[in-house]
């Protein structure tokens, strides 16, 4: 069953899951426009673990990272599309600009972003690899991006 959750709820259910010796994988992002891109990057993330959580930027947090004029979908939208993908087990919102705070409530078992990021800039990673996790990157089928599709909308309907 998938479900969006509150930090709270994500913790209680991080809990649950480590005394089951489940193995938890993390990562993040805005995914304002799910696109195909978003999708092989989330089953291979999954592929890494038994559980995926995705940890979803705020409304604010998208504003303060990408600009004015987004997010183009709100976050309640993006959340629900995000959590019914199906390599996808939670979904989680974090405000701040970078998912440290949340790394270091759940302390994942496997934190992963895009092969875009060094190993060494993923914010996160000391947290993670000191209570013997793992930091992994996952490379990009295709050069999508939710910019580039934003300019292809404006640049046919000019």
């Amino acid at each position: 069953m998938k479900m969006i959750l509150s930090r709270k709820e994500i913790k209680e259910v991080r809990a649950e899951l480590k005394s089951r010796n489940k193995k938890v994988v993390f990562t993040n992002g805005c995914f304002d426009l799910i696109h195909s891109g978003h999708v092989d990057y989330l089953v291979k993330a999954k592929q890494l673990g038994d559980v995926l959580i995705v940890g979803l930027n705020t409304d604010e947090s998208v504003r303060r990272i990408k600009g004015e004029k987004r997010p183009i979908l709100k976050q309640d939208e993006r959340a629900f599309i995000v959590s019914n993908l199906k390599p996808v087990d939670y979904v989680t919102f974090f405000d701040e600009d970078t998912p440290a705070e949340i790394i270091s409530d759940l302390i994942p078992d496997i934190l992963v972003k895009g092969a875009d990021w060094s190993i060494d800039k993923i914010v996160g990673r000391e947290v993670v690899e000191a209570n013997g996790g793992e930091v992994k990157t996952i490379e990009f089928v295709n050069d999508q991006s939710t910019s580039k599709i934003i300019q292809t909308i404006l640049s046919r309907y000019k």
